[in-house]
């Protein structure tokens, strides 16, 4: 067993903080690992905190548009899909040009680097002679940079203008670490301004000009050059591509409800933007970055998370999950980057920082949870196709996360998982209440390390109960399941004593500090138990009805924690706000004991709040109750798409209909709110099959296509 390191407070943590400074009405755009942010008129303005953004570095921190040296005003601008947006912009009243008698319009599409087209129309009546400057620059900032101080790399970075005006390129190399960017126009420039484009246009009354310009990167080895795009293109790499299988795979949904088939139609669009695609020893596999802007990355626990709520939408996130996550699993010990063997990572990252080994994100594996969940989605893959083939490959993966769970996870051989960080640079609250005030007592205070979270002993309960399934089916090993559920049983009798906390009505504690105290705040963590089936059935009354209470539930959705703490607060980024992800794990774990009408009530509200924002749920909101306005009160800095959020309907969805894959079939108990009215899931797969399912209230059918 290691060594126990000296107990201390949390007081290391990292935020997902930090919008890009480009004012409210910032638009971004992104295509699997890359993503640009600007202001409404499309400009990213020199020391912000916007621009392009690709595997972690920026390539533009400058993109900035004006006609006589003058910013353009903006008339419309927003986003088309995911990955293009479009701005309508004129001329400000200037010296001999009154105010719109240019219009402009640029249209911009991310992926592999980037592409815009610019279109300038003249409505004067006299002709007029205007210059059309796009300055551009960069810094090749590291991600950890941009929302910090960045690094002067200016005298390391090489610039070239082609002689024929047709293009500037940049290039930084910093040892092993190198990046490259060119900025091409077509039509050539007819001159530079320092890095700035400038075309000097005569204009006619009624004539147009236009020009493109393109954005090719280069990573270390590896080139990405953008291809020129309408609105609407979809990015289609061939039947055989992973994203192109997944986005086929979806099921269709019918409904007469526009509100839920527009929230699915906009979780579908999202996670399908976020994809990673990548090669597993020449096999490809496609899985799900966590979020815009910061989290463009494979992230352990959101990335399994989503891949879970995504299962009805077909098995090829999952399956590309489990290869990535697996591939990466560790080996040796670590206290860098909280390395343990049989580990699987937290977060990974490729830019400059990490790479030379100053951020110890190649991968970072200080995760507490992430173990559990890789065998959880193991299991859930498992059951959702019956791919023996695939199980038996990962079981000595499967094997490896069960010592880990056993061996480092339990660092003080009580029984329990608990995390307390071994890096200098490492998380201090490493569950997914990861801020540093993110798990906290009831009067506020902090407590010590290590912290055996609650939620995390519920999710190994049920990752060693799913490999126990396993065990005794494809693994053949009868002896291991045994074990694994002599464990787990010992695992649900201890935890339901220590945990238990009979005040307040009866609730469990949100972890176990350093002492062995219960960390008596009342969280949402409890739904998470419910859905990992820790809970016996007759306390499960008494947690349901905490979760629905006036203290826990918004209106809008479950608190992260209750009003009655004293470190409840509304815009707290884990002390009271609402989490759609979170809110989805609880219906799924209220429906699990029959509390159907409760699990309905948390997915009507999350609807409803996400009418108010294009039909998409943010990362988190703000915890104020409905009654102080009529809409949800915004996170301020809510990552938006974000990857669990955006599987967040997928699964209220899912357990609305009771869909479960059993016996080589799919099953369907359904409890559709009356609100829904008929829901129609077509062609949804399971077990290499297709099955169409209807249901309306409580009555249901699935039927098998082919």
């Amino acid at each position: 067993m290691p060594d126990t390191q000296a107990r201390h407070r949390v007081s290391s943590g990292a935020c997902r903080d930090l919008p890009p400074e480009l004012g409210p009405e910032a638009i971004g755009v992104l295509q699997g690992r890359t993503f640009m942010f600007s202001d409404a008129a499309g400009n990213v303005p020199k020391g912000s905190i916007g621009g392009l953004v690709h595997d972690d570095t920026r390539f533009i921190d400058q993109w900035e548009l004006t006609v006589n040296d003058a910013p353009l005003m903006v008339l419309s601008s927003g986003t088309v899909d995911a990955h293009s947006a479009a701005f309508f912009l004129a001329n400000p009243d200037l010296p001999d040009l009154p105010a719109n008698r240019v219009g402009v319009r640029r249209q911009r599409f991310v992926g592999d680097g980037l592409y815009e087209r610019v279109e300038v129309r003249y409505f004067g009546i006299e002709p007029v002679s205007v210059r059309l400057r796009l300055a551009v620059g960069t810094d090749f900032a590291d991600l950890f940079e941009i929302k910090e101080s960045v690094r002067d790399r200016a005298p390391d970075i090489v610039r070239r203008h082609e002689p024929d005006g047709s293009a500037v390129g940049f290039a930084y190399r910093n040892g092993d670490y190198s990046a490259m960017v060119r900025i091409e126009a077509e039509p050539a420039v007819h001159r530079f301004d320092g890095n700035a484009l400038v075309w000097d246009l005569h204009l006619e009354r009624g004539q147009q000009w236009g020009c493109q310009v393109w954005v090719p990167l280069r990573c270390g080895q590896e080139s990405y050059r953008p291809s020129a795009r309408e609105f609407g293109h979809v990015f289609d790499h061939g039947p055989d591509d992973p994203s192109t299988r997944w986005a086929a795979d979806k099921p269709h949904l019918e409904t007469g409800v526009d509100l839920l088939r527009d929230v699915y139609h906009k979780s579908a669009v999202d996670l399908v933007s976020m994809r990673i695609e990548k090669k597993i020893r020449g096999e490809p596999v496609v899985l799900l970055a966590a979020g815009l802007p910061w989290f463009m990355t494979a992230f352990g626990r959101d990335t399994l998370i989503t891949a879970y709520q995504t299962m009805s939408c077909g098995p090829e996130v999952a399956r590309g999950a489990l290869i990535v996550l697996a591939s990466h699993q560790a080996e040796t010990l670590d206290d860098f980057t909280d390395r343990e063997p049989g580990k699987i990572f937290h977060e990974y990252r490729a830019g400059e920082l990490t790479q030379l080994g100053i951020k110890p994100y190649c991968p970072y594996y200080g995760g507490v949870d992430t173990t559990a969940l890789w065998l959880i989605l193991l299991s859930e893959y498992w059951r959702w196709t019956g791919d023996d083939e695939f199980a038996c490959r990962l079981r000595d993966n499967a094997d490896a996360a069960l010592r880990w769970i056993d061996h480092y996870g339990d660092r003080d051989g009580d029984g329990y998982v608990e995390y307390a960080t071994r890096s200098v640079q490492g998380l201090g609250n490493q569950c997914w209440r990861d801020s540093p005030d993110g798990v906290q007592f009831a009067d506020g205070t902090i407590p010590v390390l290590p912290i055996a979270t609650s939620e995390t002993q519920g999710y190994t309960y049920d990752a060693k109960l799913r490999a126990a399934e396993l065990a005794d089916g494809p693994w053949q090993r009868p002896d291991l399941a045994r074990r694994l559920r002599a464990e787990a049983a010992r695992l649900r009798e201890q935890f339901n004593r220590d945990y238990w906390i009979p005040d307040r009505g009866g609730y469990y504690a949100v972890g176990l500090d350093g002492d062995k105290r219960r960390i008596d705040s009342m969280t949402s963590n409890m739904g998470h138990l419910l859905w990992s089936g820790i809970v016996p059935q007759d306390r499960a009354g008494q947690v349901a009805a905490h979760l629905v209470s006036d203290e826990m539930f918004s209106g809008w959705g479950v608190r992260t924690l209750s009003t009655a703490d004293v470190g409840y607060n509304p815009i707290g980024y884990h002390v009271g706000t609402v989490w759609p992800h979170d809110n989805s794990i609880i219906a799924a774990g209220l429906a699990r004991y029959g509390y159907r009408d409760e699990a309905n009530r948390i997915a009507l509200a999350m609807l409803h709040a996400a009418a108010y924002s294009e039909h998409r749920l943010p990362e988190a909101f703000s915890g104020y109750d409905r009654s102080f306005g009529r809409e949800p009160v915004p996170y301020p800095t809510a990552c938006n798409p974000q990857a669990w959020a955006s599987g967040a309907p997928l699964l209220f969805l899912r357990t609305m209909l009771g869909l479960r894959p059993r016996g080589g079939a799919l099953h369907v108990d359904a409890w559709i709110p009356a609100e829904l009215g008929r829901i129609r899931l077509r062609n949804v797969a399971a077990f290499g099959r297709r099955w169409n399912v209807d249901a309306a209230g409580t009555r249901s059918s699935v039927r098998l296509v082919w």
